[in-house]
């Protein structure tokens, strides 16, 4: 399937603004984090307790807040969790699951007593497993990093493992910046969608790579040009990194739309990574192999 058939766009000329918009994304990312302290980890990873409540009617978070803040619970986290019925508290460490589920349990039955309400889930996590959950994540990346490396040396060359790696350095960074920027919470099922992004991103890469190999193999010039073959290269499977993105896309903005409160986030940062990783192919990986290439030629 080809929705776009012989396109001859200058890719590799516009590079230059590529490497522009890609700094300045990384600059607000990076700026953001230090402002942040670093990505804000969720209970997943900080430890804590969780308490998920439905009532009868539609609450008002301040109305809650006030009631809670009187008790001396006014750090914890009070927001809509889908409905305006439904309501999570979130804790840190300092309040134990005892306390949220009887002690808070009657604060709030005090404060609204003509709204009942339901404890759906309480869960706790301690702050050990929080930090051995955090080790993981990081473990699982570098890991992945390195046996992508590995492997576009192996099937291509140095200078091609370097931009591959490159962009998904790049795909990882402006991810977590903009969650860090929207103050989105990183939890378990985020870090998964990010290992799923770096896997999405090789392989929109690999498919250019490939066909750049290909192109130069088939090539009669023994001084070819590099600029020409990958700017051909890219426009030559345009059609089908269109095709495989956008398809995705509709699946995870399904997701987003009507996967309900739980999968929101991880829907979302499926978006964000089926975007940029196609970006970064075209942007990242691609001009610094040309670059790269030119300077050495």
């Amino acid at each position: 399937m080809r929705l776009l058939k012989n396109t001859n766009i200058g890719f590799v000329k516009t590079r230059k603004m590529g490497y522009i918009i890609s700094s300045i994304l990384i600059i607000a990312s990076v700026v953001s984090l230090i402002l942040h302290g670093g990505p804000r980890y969720n209970i997943d990873f900080t430890g804590g307790t969780l308490l998920h409540l439905k009532f009868d009617k539609p609450v008002k978070i301040q109305d809650m807040r006030e009631a809670l803040s009187t008790r001396g619970y006014g750090k914890a986290e009070i927001k809509h969790f889908g409905s305006e019925n439904e309501v999570s508290i979130r804790s840190g460490i300092q309040y134990t699951t005892e306390e949220l589920s009887t002690t808070m349990q009657q604060v709030i039955e005090q404060a609204m007593p003509n709204n009942n309400f339901v404890v759906q889930r309480v869960e706790k996590v301690g702050p050990q497993i929080g930090r051995e959950l955090i080790m993981a994540a990081i473990k699982a990346i570098i890991w992945a990093m390195v046996l992508i490396l590995l492997y576009v040396m192996w099937r291509f060359e140095f200078k091609f493992s370097i931009g591959a790696i490159a962009a998904l350095f790049h795909d990882v960074i402006i991810t977590l910046g903009l969650f860090s920027i929207l103050d989105i919470e990183i939890s378990a099922p985020i870090i998964a969608a990010l290992l799923t992004i770096v896997g999405y991103s090789l392989n929109d890469t690999i498919v250019v790579f490939d066909r750049v190999r290909e192109n130069v193999k088939s090539s009669k010039k023994k001084a070819f040009d590099i600029p020409g073959t990958v700017n051909q290269s890219i426009n030559e499977v345009l059609s089908r990194t269109v095709v495989t993105s956008g398809t995705t896309l509709i699946v995870v903005l399904v997701l987003y739309f009507f996967g309900g409160e739980v999968l929101r986030t991880f829907a979302f940062a499926l978006i964000l990574g089926v975007l940029i990783g196609t970006y970064s192919s075209i942007y990242v990986a691609s001009p610094i192999v040309v670059d790269w290439r030119t300077k050495k030629a």
